[in-house]
């Protein structure tokens, strides 16, 4: 039986701080440009979502990347087609499960990328799904 080194239990439990410290970022982005949060970490037999807005009389569904570097890519080369699907069938769920009518749903991916020198830079996709 394979054995999780302490470095890698580190390095996950880093990851973890980073992308928990992200998503309160991207909510206040939100809130600071209108948006009213009406759920954060959902969860259902499809998977999860990682925050839901209200902005005027549109539903959003949020997907937040955040990133120390762009070793990996950029944030928002995170969302392949079948993420953007998996988004799409998540919505969907959402809104059956909330009884939540609505005009408009759109699903706007939030990059929160951490900045050497400190601080954090937030770019967003609207409507990428």
């Amino acid at each position: 039986m394979a054995r999780t080194g302490r470095r890698h239990d580190e390095a996950a439990a880093r990851r973890e701080a980073l992308g928990a410290r992200g998503e309160q970022v991207a909510v206040e982005y939100l809130v600071r440009h209108g948006g009213v949060v009406l759920a954060r970490n959902w969860r259902c037999r499809f998977g999860e979502i990682d925050v839901v807005v209200r902005e005027g009389g549109a539903i959003v569904v949020c997907e937040v990347k955040t990133r120390s570097g762009e070793g990996y890519g950029t944030p928002l080369d995170a969302v392949t087609p079948a993420k953007a699907a998996r988004l799409r069938r998540l919505a969907r769920e959402w809104l059956r499960c909330w009884d939540r009518p609505c005009a408009q749903l759109r699903i706007d991916v939030l990059g929160v990328r951490s900045l050497p020198a400190g601080g954090f830079l937030v770019e967003r996709v609207r409507g990428v799904a």
